[in-house]
Parts: C-alpha cells; structure tokens; sequence
C-alpha cells in the first residue's frame, strides 16, 4: 500500500486559496479594502520567503470567520468554491491524483490553508482526506482561534502523524509515501517520506530537489 500526499496551494492549484479568500473578500467588499490588501499581500511575501508566523497570519485572517455568522460564512464559502477555486484546478493536478487513485494509492491533501476553505476543494478532487489549519469553533460558530497545532512547517510532520494514529497506521505500513509540494515551508515533511517531489518549486525548494536529486515537475 502506498500513500500518495499534495500540498494544495501553488501545487494542486494554481495559486493559493488563502490569499485568493483574502481578494475574494475585498472584491465583495466585506473588508477594508487598503487594510486587508497590505496585510493579505504582507502575509503572501512572507509564506513565500519562509518567514510567515503562522499565528500571527492565523489571528489576521481567522478575524472575519470570527466576526460573521456561519450561515453568512457557508454561502460565501460555495461563491468562492464556485467563482474561484474551482477554476485554479489544473488539467495537470487532476491526472496526477487520477494517476495515484488507479494505482490504488491512500489519497491526503495536507495543506497549511485552513481547512474550512480547503476541504471543500478537497472535495472537488475527490479526495476525503485532508489536514488543514482548522479553526476552533464553539456552538458551530468560529472563535477566531486556531484548533491544535497549525498544519505549517513542522506542524504538518506532527498532524499527519496525528492522523496515522488515530487510523492505527504508521510510516511504515506504506511501502511508499509520496508527497508533492511547491514550497520551502514543506522541507520538514519531503525530508520524512520516501518520495519527495517538488511541483512547480520555489527557488529554495528547487536548489534543495536538485542537491539530493528529487524529481521536479511542473502542474501548471
């Protein structure tokens, strides 16, 4: 049995959800538009030089599922899977997961987006299980506050073991685990499966593929 796992943004789509959410919001103006531009774009350069405080980007974004009823969140949500998500899938992404499901592959999206945003595109993939940032709710409404342990860095390694256990799997009852993914931010988990792949790599990603000779591909 084999694992095949995909980073979701920058890898799976072609661009990233969180910060698509972020514009999103803004085109429907929802947010101040200049406050939430500088920040989202601030957030963005940060993941992208691998320097993002993720609890400082978590308190920013999670702000407006804190502010705003569930129901009002829930039909924005479906516009945004409808209007952008949906379109950021790539003919490319979708024959690689084919490619993993025929070959009778366990399929996880692992994602340091939040999982209410991404679930959804998960879904879209076919693909049932997923780790995300997921968001502490209390009587079905979001707090603002992050749930256990960001699914950033590090913190993937940590909640995909979590997710293991709670299957009563290991590492080692796959013969091999794949795992896609376009960013620095995801070095800790490539360094710990047996097949590490950089997708469309940033350029840290790239250099660090080519020195222990990992394959490179392009999904775009």
């Amino acid at each position: 049995m084999n694992l095949a796992i995909f980073d979701l943004d920058n890898t799976l789509l072609d661009g990233d959800s969180d910060y698509n959410w972020g514009l999103f919001l803004i085109q429907e103006g929802l947010v101040d538009k200049k406050n939430h531009e500088d920040s989202n774009k601030k957030f963005y350069a940060d993941y992208n030089a691998g320097k993002l405080d993720i609890y400082e980007f978590t308190e920013f974004q999670f702000r407006f599922f804190k502010n705003n009823p569930r129901k009002l969140l829930d039909k924005l949500l479906a516009r945004y899977i409808d209007e952008v998500a949906t379109s950021m899938i790539t003919k490319k992404a979708r024959n690689l997961v084919a490619e993993h499901r025929n070959n009778g592959d366990e399929l996880l999206i692992i994602t340091a987006s939040n999982s209410y945003i991404t679930k959804p595109i998960g879904d879209l993939f076919g693909i049932d299980d997923l780790i995300g940032t997921d968001l502490e709710e209390v009587g079905g409404e979001f707090t603002g506050k992050v749930k256990g342990i960001p699914s950033f860095k590090e913190g993937k390694v940590d909640r995909l073991n979590l997710l293991l256990k709670q299957k009563k799997l290991t590492f080692e009852d796959f013969e091999q685990i794949f795992f896609y993914s376009d960013s620095q931010n995801d070095l800790p988990l490539l360094r710990a499966v047996s097949n590490p792949v950089a997708a469309n790599p940033d350029e840290v990603l790239e250099k660090e593929a080519v020195k222990n000779k990992w394959p490179i591909i392009s999904l775009r």
